[in-house]
């Protein structure tokens, strides 16, 4: 019968878990560095306001000359970027003008569009236009639901195992969520509405990894009340390594089919997922459970006390 993990595995998670903390300080601090050096992050339509407009071309197009054609209608300090494959030949026009009338701002960039290009040259698929107020309250919205998020899981944690199980399963989730977010500011990937509904999704899928192996680490802790803890910690991560590979790679192949099929539309929340859970399967083992052995020093268990 064929075995992904042997049971007789004996990895020393446990040992790898300072280089392992040094490496993701290091990634969160360069995605720190991007969003400084970007000026902060790509808000998308849904947080900055303005308007968002996706034209499809039926021949090869530039960004210059999408820039030329709207330096008319004084939109020509617009983001133009180009959207999924270069063979489908879409861009998104972002531009931070609301306009009142929705259809007056649309036609005036279709005028813009067929007197440079010619009317049956491209097609205007979608208009989007979101002001700064209700920007400004989705962005706060967005924070609040990820903060709640995490109090929410650092409650449930507490309660059931430890405080310290609880602080280091939120400390993982927090590392899940600035690594997604790093990531996304290195490439300069828009952070919309869609990216906050990966990142919640990232925190229940990597919690869910982490409960599996706390709960583990509590089973093991009762059976063998004379073995040292960090003993215990590396033998409930090897026990639970092939379920975490498992479900981590079953989750990853969708992700990869949903890049590669899925299409612009769903390209970036696809993405934010990629990312996370790969950071999530990460953190689950080498910071959240060799986290339960780092607070022993400073919060003794109570079979420790006894």
């Amino acid at each position: 019968m064929f075995e992904l993990i042997r049971p007789d595995t004996q990895f020393d998670f446990v040992g790898k878990m300072k280089p392992a903390v040094i490496a993701s300080v290091a990634f969160i601090l360069i995605g720190i560095a991007s969003v400084v050096f970007h000026g902060g992050l790509n808000l998308g339509v849904d947080f900055a306001g303005g308007a968002v407009v996706q034209v499809k071309f039926q021949k090869e197009a530039s960004t210059d000359a999408l820039r030329s054609a709207l330096d008319g209608i004084q939109l020509e300090n617009s983001t133009i970027q180009e959207f999924g494959a270069a063979e489908n030949r879409e861009f998104l026009i972002r531009t931070p003008e609301t306009a009142a009338d929705l259809k007056l701002l649309t036609d005036r960039i279709d005028s813009a569009l067929a007197k440079a290009f010619g009317q049956q040259a491209y097609e205007i698929r979608r208009v989007e236009a979101v002001g700064p107020k209700v920007g400004k309250d989705l962005s706060q919205k967005a924070i609040l639901a990820l903060a709640l998020a995490w109090a929410a899981m650092l409650i449930y944690i507490g309660f059931r195992f430890e405080f310290r199980y609880a602080v280091g399963g939120i400390l993982a989730l927090i590392h899940d969520v600035l690594v997604t977010v790093g990531v996304l500011s290195l490439l300069n990937m828009e952070f919309t509405l869609n990216t906050v509904a990966a990142l919640l999704t990232i925190i229940g899928f990597s919690i869910n990894d982490t409960i599996v192996i706390y709960d583990r680490i509590r089973e093991n802790v009762r059976k063998k009340i004379r073995a040292d803890l960090r003993q215990i910690v590396n033998v409930s991560v090897n026990e639970t390594l092939s379920r975490t590979i498992l479900t981590s790679l079953t989750v990853f192949l969708v992700l990869v089919a949903l890049l590669l099929l899925g299409g612009p539309v769903i390209f970036d929340f696809a993405f934010a997922l990629f990312v996370g859970v790969i950071a999530g399967s990460y953190s689950t083992v080498f910071i959240a459970s060799p986290f339960v052995l780092f607070m022993e020093r400073f919060m003794p268990s109570k079979r420790k006390r006894k």
